[in-house]
């Protein structure tokens, strides 16, 4: 049986389907900013993997005028949390005069403790650029960047953000974008079954989805602002991940968590055939093979180890054969 890794011999095997969890959690007062980072720790216990980022939020958390405040909250939030946490932060927009500032206090003293800083309404690679800047000159010049599409011409622009390469994830910002149509678009494409029907949303959703998996980036699926509806929520989830080609979305209530985490998860049958097939082409080296009287070789291959990676980060039970591959 090959040695080897399914990461080393499958090139492109570590595409944007496994790189990050697939939970992105946004709270922004203190008490919930808290509790998210407690809920972290426990559902990471539970499930045996990082299931979700917790992302503390600046810009829908900060109240006006006390944005340098906030910064320092969620600063000292970030340093306090647990070894091994996924924090990051949600400073202003570029354009935002508490930006600079946001960015130096907060990655100035806390970037070794963060994955990633979200940015938000980014426009172009000038605004990219900018925050690459600010984060460089307060000695963050490893951290990633991830940033938010809000309006049609940052959706145009999708595939040169999703270019550069300080970035790691793009997010669709749905309200923001169907506002910014100037009541073009009705309400309607803001709701849990309009933003999937509406063929301006869902073109939207499908170029950032393409841009990100051109340049081997993230796609994080927007918030569902229907958060009661548990059943409804994961059926919007599941249509993201499926039909849309997103790897990840946007919580902001725990109890959305665990239906991202389902809808996102492959299938118990998924994750057996993936098992033995990976099992198999490791056990000859990696060439083709044939299973239940289908061809495969390294293209199914490189299919069903994201298949195992996924079933890894959404904290899914594998089988001792796949287990291997993840100590």
């Amino acid at each position: 049986m090959s040695a080897a890794h399914p990461r080393d011999v499958l090139l492109g095997a570590q595409a944007s389907a496994g790189a990050l969890p697939v939970c992105d959690h946004y709270s922004g007062v203190a008490a919930r900013m808290e509790k998210s980072l407690r809920l972290q720790v426990e559902l990471c216990e539970e499930f045996g993997a990082a299931v979700m980022d917790v992302t503390l939020d600046c810009e829908d958390g900060a109240p006006v005028g006390g944005e340098a405040d906030h910064a320092a909250l969620v600063t000292e939030l970030a340093l306090q949390a647990p070894a091994g946490a996924r924090v990051a932060v949600r400073v202003h927009a570029t354009d935002h005069p508490a930006f600079e500032a946001d960015v130096a206090h907060i990655a100035g003293r806390a970037a070794h403790r963060l994955c990633h800083l979200m940015v938000p309404k980014v426009e172009s690679l000038a605004d990219v650029q900018r925050a690459v800047s600010a984060l460089d000159a307060a000695g963050a010049t490893v951290l990633p960047l991830h940033v938010l599409i809000e309006s049609p011409a940052a959706v145009h622009r999708a595939f040169d953000i999703a270019a550069h390469p300080r970035v790691q994830s793009l997010s669709f910002g749905l309200m923001d974008f169907v506002s910014a149509h100037a009541g073009a678009l009705p309400a309607s494409a803001m709701t849990l079954n309009g933003q999937f029907s509406h063929p301006h949303v869902l073109r939207a959703k499908l170029d950032i989805a393409a841009a990100c998996h051109a340049h081997g980036k993230v796609p994080s699926h927007n918030v569902v602002t229907e958060f009661k509806d548990a059943v409804a929520l994961e059926q919007a989830a599941r249509q993201a991940a499926q039909q849309l080609g997103y790897t990840r979305m946007w919580s902001i209530h725990p109890d959305q968590i665990r239906p991202i985490l389902r809808a996102f998860a492959p299938s118990s049958d998924e994750v057996h055939t993936a098992a033995e097939i990976i099992d198999q082409a490791a056990a000859c080296d990696w060439a083709p093979l044939q299973h239940e009287g289908r061809l495969h070789d390294r293209a199914s291959f490189r299919l069903y180890w994201q298949c195992l990676v996924r079933a890894h980060q959404t904290g899914q039970p594998l089988p001792d054969s796949a287990l291997r591959w993840f100590h």
